[in-house]
């Protein structure tokens, strides 16, 4: 009989172990506070990314390349003032380099040059010795008619990393007019 009741003593051990682990396991998925696809099902696309952009923003909380990204949509879709905003508080704490980076990288997209090339020359100032960076700005500078400038940085990037694949396909996109990769 104490065999037995050993074996039923481990059963509802086991059994009360698992209701344990599947309770704690149903109360964190419970707890996530994502709103999910609800937020945007049956809803126009205006309205739907609205309420997509508001939701990243909150999630992206102080990440600071989760706030570019979503600075970013704000500014290429037209609402430049929004996104700025998220770049301004962004750069007015301390950016690094690649916060630079990815800032000027929406200036680019969004044709204003002058302002790409401000974020980039912090990037190179920040950051004198990354190769990728240079290798990127360099392209950037092909892509937009200043070859000089371009090769110039590119060259340095090579000297330091003369094996770097990537620096060559930075070179190969831009001269052949293919959009920057992510």
């Amino acid at each position: 009989m104490h065999g037995e009741n050993c074996m039923q003593t481990r059963w509802v051990v086991a059994v009360a172990a698992g209701s344990l682990l599947l309770g704690v396991g149903l109360g964190i998925a419970g707890s996530n506070d994502a709103a999910g696809i609800d937020l945007i099902r049956g809803k126009s696309a205006k309205d739907a990314a609205a309420a997509s952009l508001v939701e990243a923003e909150r999630l992206a909380g102080k990440g600071s390349w989760e706030q570019i990204g979503v600075g970013r949509v704000y500014y290429l879709s037209g609402d430049k003032a929004r996104g700025q905003a998220i770049f301004d508080r962004v750069t007015g704490a301390k950016p690094k380099a690649s916060d630079w980076q990815r800032i000027g990288a929406v200036y680019a997209e969004a044709g204003e040059n002058d302002r790409a090339e401000d974020c980039y020359r912090k990037v190179l100032a920040l950051n004198p010795k990354d190769d990728t960076g240079q290798a990127e700005i360099g392209a950037w500078y092909i892509r937009i008619g200043q070859r000089e400038k371009g090769e110039a940085l590119i060259g340095q990037a090579l000297q330091r990393s003369p094996n770097e694949v990537w620096h060559y396909v930075r070179v190969a996109e831009a001269l052949l007019g293919v959009p920057a990769s992510g």
